[in-house]
């Protein structure tokens, strides 16, 4: 997996349901086998404790833990709008982990929009440039996979109906 080696960061875009987070997780058990630490974290939930330990005066620990995993891996970024001092906190992560450790993140929102999720054109600026930087931008296309898992069920209930069963 070269790209840790050289501390490179992946970032997957692309629709609900095509596939971003399973590839993610994909290459983070990979990592895992190779004897990589890594940790998966939901964008929100990562927030959350940022959050939590500025407020509770522990940062600088909590930044440090995640800086020193050596994949860190991002999901969902953009779901959810980012205020202002939780995009700030999210800078100073990955401001930590640029050309160190390597950053997978996934996101529905092409990289135009990240202003109006993060709320601060200085620190999505800031952001982008640290994680673009020694990058992989992988745009994912196609249906969404659930709601094809979806219709197939739905159909293949509807299939195995008899006329007594109740609508």
């Amino acid at each position: 997996m070269g790209f840790l080696e050289k501390a490179e960061n992946i970032i997957f875009i692309g629709n609900s349901g095509v596939g971003k987070t399973h590839l993610a997780t994909a290459l983070g058990v990979e990592a895992c086998h190779q004897g990589v630490k890594a940790i998966f974290i939901n964008c929100h939930e990562l927030i959350q404790k940022l959050q939590s330990a500025y407020e509770k005066g522990t940062l600088e620990r909590v930044l440090k833990r995640y800086s020193n995993y050596e994949l860190l891996i991002i999901d969902e970024i953009g779901y959810l709008p980012i205020a202002k001092q939780e995009a700030s906190l999210l800078f100073q992560l990955i401001r930590l982990r640029h050309e160190v450790h390597s950053t997978i993140l996934t996101t529905n929102i092409p990289f135009s929009k990240w202003g109006d999720v993060f709320q601060d054109s200085a620190v999505t600026a800031a952001i982008l440039d640290r994680l673009i930087h020694h990058s992989r931008v992988f745009q994912i296309t196609g249906n969404s996979y659930r709601m094809k898992d979806y219709k197939v069920e739905r159909e293949q209930r509807s299939k195995k109906k008899t006329p007594d069963d109740p609508p």
